[in-house]
């Protein structure tokens, strides 16, 4: 059976926010990424979309590997999110994962940057040869940083598709 869906460019990921400038500084800034572009979407395509009855804007951002991260405000403040404690204490809890090379090194640099991580130590071991190191973002979004002491073991289709 052929796949149902069948993708043409990397995923990208959507993210509610309140505060779009605060969002874009911290995701640009501070993690690097880069933003591709930011527009408005009007009422009448936002309510068509089910998306929100008001319009919102939208800032793409991109990482160095080509994935985008949408960064979504609506006109009228969203509710905000609740939270557990612990990052799976809710069902739907959703994280974003960036695997990196040098893990202890991204740390350091985000840390001087002011960031606080939830994990500590960070970066840790959970498991032989997988580190990694939990953070949020200023709305409280957590990100994941993960680095494999062998990624081609870990995603050995990318090393195929890489030859």
């Amino acid at each position: 059976m052929s796949a149902a869906l069948r993708m043409s460019v990397p995923m990208e990921v959507g993210i509610c926010c309140a505060d779009l400038d605060a969002q874009l500084a911290f995701y640009t800034d501070v993690i690097g990424l880069a933003l591709v572009n930011r527009v408005s979407v009007p009422a009448d395509k936002a309510r068509a979309t089910g998306l929100t009855q008001q319009g919102y804007e939208v800032a793409r951002l991109q990482t160095s590997y080509g994935e985008r991260i949408k960064l979504l405000q609506p006109a009228v403040a969203p509710e905000p999110a609740v939270r557990g404690a612990a990052i799976l204490d809710r069902q739907g809890s959703t994280y974003l994962t960036f695997i990196v090379h040098d893990l202890a090194g991204t740390v350091e640099r985000l840390r001087a940057r002011g960031v606080v991580f939830d994990s500590e130590p960070a970066p840790m071991e959970v498991r032989p040869g997988t580190w990694l190191a939990f953070f949020r973002d200023p709305e409280g979004n957590v990100l994941e940083l993960v680095e494999y002491d062998d990624p081609a073991a870990y995603r050995p289709d990318l090393a195929v598709r890489a030859e």
